[in-house]
């Protein structure tokens, strides 16, 4: 699924953008690794890398932003700067990372079509997956499916 709309994007000429959940090694250490207290994502360890077709559709030219917690602040410069006026987010988990970049999104770029498909995007927690598509619908954030 995420691949597929990278490849569609990629022919329309759009902007790929990856954010990676990036933690060092002392995350456990972390307010977040305290709260959260499971290793992952670790850079250096194979954990930190995309996988399988999501990693076999990224190129040299697209825009990877490194993030030490759920959302990304060079994500809101990066959008201020090119003024997209529609961005899809995508990924993993739905009520951690894609819900604070969203909001970051919305932030960044007010005026701009915020997407989210809901068959791109999960939780470990269905409860939690499902309120966070809803916290994200009363932000006026588009999900789609």
């Amino acid at each position: 699924m995420i691949a597929a709309k990278i490849r569609k994007y990629r022919k329309e000429g759009a902007d790929i953008i990856f954010t990676f959940d990036t933690h060092q090694k002392d995350y456990l250490n972390t307010r977040e690794g305290r709260d959260l207290p499971i290793a992952h994502c670790i850079k250096g360890t194979s954990g930190h890398e995309l996988y399988g077709r999501v990693r076999d559709e990224k190129e040299d030219e697209d825009i990877v932003l490194e993030k030490p917690t759920f959302g990304s602040l060079e994500l809101a410069f990066v959008l201020q700067k090119r003024k997209y006026e529609k961005i899809e987010l995508c990924g993993l988990v739905s009520n951690i990372c894609v819900l604070s970049n969203a909001v970051i999104a919305k932030a960044a770029l007010p005026e701009a079509e915020i997407i989210i498909d809901k068959k791109a995007t999960s939780s470990a927690d269905n409860k939690l997956n499902d309120a966070a598509l809803s916290v994200l619908a009363g932000l006026f954030i588009k999900i789609i499916s």
